[in-house]
Parts: C-alpha cells; sequence; structure tokens
C-alpha cells in the first residue's frame, strides 16, 4: 500500500449535504456544550458554534482519505485551519468543494496529506475555507519533499484565560453521531491495532471543546464575529481526561491557545490562533 500521488491537485465534489437546528444542536453537544449555553443548545434565538464547519465536510475527509490510498491505521488528525466568510445560518443546504493540494514526506515519521476546501450555503453565501491535513505514521519514505509546518510563538506571561473541561468517558460516541465515524474512536480491537490503550478522542471534538472556551472568554454569545481558527493537534488524549484550554489575548482582535492535558500539562492542541471582529 502506497500513496497515490497522482491525486494531487484532483478535483473532490461537490459533496452535498443538507443540515438543521437538530444537527447544529447535537453538535453542540457533542463538544460538551449544556443547559449553560442554551445559545448552542436550544432552538430558540439558535446560533451556531463555529468548528461545527468541520462536521459539515467529514465526507471531505474521506474523500483525501481515500484519493490519497493512506492507510487508515496510521492516520491522525495533524492541523485544521478555517477561515470563515460570513456567519452560519441554523439550517440549509452546503455544497463543498475541494482537492489534495498536497503530500508532504516525513520520512520515518510519515506522511502529512494536505487538502483544501470551500463550502456555499444554499442562500448564495461562502461560508468558509478548510485547510486540514491528516498526519499518517505509516506512510512516509516515498521520496516526496518534507514541507514545512505553521509555528507561533506564544507569549512568556500566564494566559488570560484558562478554561477547564472534562469531556465525558463516552464523549467520542456522541461526537461520531455527528459525522465522524472513523473507528480508532470507539473501536478498542482497531484502536490497540493502531497503537493505542483503547478508543481516543476524536481530536476535532477536543477542537470544538477549544472553540467553545475561545467564544466564551473573547466574544460571549457572538460567535458569527469568528474569523479565523488554526492549531496543530500535538497528542492524543482519551476520553474522560480533563483539559485546560489556555488562551492569551494578543492585538487587533487576534488571541493565540493551547489544550493541555490538566493532569500531566502536556499539550493535546497546540500552535492554536483565533481572529475575532467585526465583517
Amino acid at each position: 500500500m502506497a500513496l497515490d500521488l497522482s491525486a494531487i491537485g484532483s478535483p473532490i465534489g461537490p459533496i452535498v449535504r443538507e443540515y438543521g437546528w437538530k444537527d447544529v444542536i447535537l453538535y453542540a453537544l457533542s463538544v460538551g456544550a449544556g443547559f449553560d449555553e442554551l445559545g448552542y443548545t436550544w432552538e430558540k434565538d439558535l446560533k451556531v458554534i463555529p468548528t461545527f464547519s468541520v462536521a459539515t465536510i467529514f465526507d471531505f475527509f474521506w474523500a483525501v482519505a481515500k484519493h490519497s490510498n493512506l492507510n487508515p491505521k496510521g492516520a491522525l488528525h495533524g492541523e485544521q485551519e478555517i477561515l470563515f466568510h460570513n456567519p452560519i445560518p441554523v439550517s440549509g443546504t452546503l455544497t463543498t468543494n475541494g482537492t489534495i493540494t498536497n503530500c508532504f514526506d516525513k520520512g520515518r515519521k510519515g506522511a502529512v496529506i494536505r487538502g483544501e476546501s470551500v463550502t456555499i450555503h444554499s442562500n448564495g453565501t461562502t461560508l468558509y475555507t478548510n485547510t486540514m491535513s491528516i498526519f499518517s505514521r505509516l506512510d512516509g519514505g516515498f521520496g516526496g519533499e518534507e514541507g514545512s509546518s505553521r509555528t507561533v510563538e506564544f507569549p512568556r506571561g500566564a494566559p488570560d484565560f484558562t478554561v477547564d473541561a472534562l469531556p465525558s468517558p463516552d464523549q467520542p460516541l456522541l461526537y461520531r453521531l455527528t459525522g465522524d465515524f472513523f473507528a480508532l474512536h470507539v473501536d478498542p480491537e482497531f484502536a490497540r491495532d493502531s497503537g493505542f490503550e483503547k478508543p481516543i478522542m476524536h481530536g476535532l471534538c477536543t477542537f470544538g471543546f477549544a472553540c467553545r472556551a475561545l467564544l466564551k472568554s473573547l466574544i460571549p454569545g457572538e460567535p458569527e464575529r469568528t474569523r479565523r481558527m488554526a492549531c496543530r493537534f500535538t497528542r492524543p488524549l482519551y476520553p474522560g481526561e480533563p483539559i485546560q484550554t489556555l488562551i492569551w489575548k494578543t492585538n487587533g482582535g487576534r488571541a493565540l491557545w493551547r489544550v493541555v492535558h490538566a493532569g500531566t500539562g502536556q499539550s493535546v492542541i497546540d500552535n492554536g490562533e483565533f481572529e475575532y471582529g467585526d465583517r
């Protein structure tokens, strides 16, 4: 099994998905929202958590994996960046088109497969651009370019906000209902074959917890002001383990953030960037 480098540049899509308020609320519940955030969990005056955007393009993720011919037992989410062009309505039909933009060779460490997609709402507005990378631990050494990664320099001082959270031991079972059915997050045997003790948290679920923390700290009740969110996934997290989202405000509607394991202090998501403001 080897990566199919001919897939680079080939169009993926259109991928069409209808959604409604129940999907928006299910997503919010799956990333830890509850009675304390009724704006995201009750259809009255409902607003959309911006990272719902990644839950609407899971079929694009699967298409990138399939077209690149990666080995699924070595696949982990690498990086994610979302540019928000317009607020996300609570219902409608979404059309996503994208492509695999590159495959990078990290040698014995593995390979990075990068894809980019644009999603348009049925009302005619462009909603968001997603740039994602899959770190495929078993597909390196094919002789390609190594590529580079985005770097972020954090302030030396303490964060301006620290938001604690405790995902449920069963969190992946709920999150997968939003559309991410990868066996690594539910099948104990597949998880062990992939080198883990048991199923792990979806990185994008933890990403959603971080988004809630950023909204609460920086733009409470105004998710439509989110302009950009980006990060790198650095370590696996097991369900039921405590996390902290650390947030540093910078200038001009920007913040840097990371998610750490509250028990060990090790980062599970790093190089976080968040931009917000009026359009």
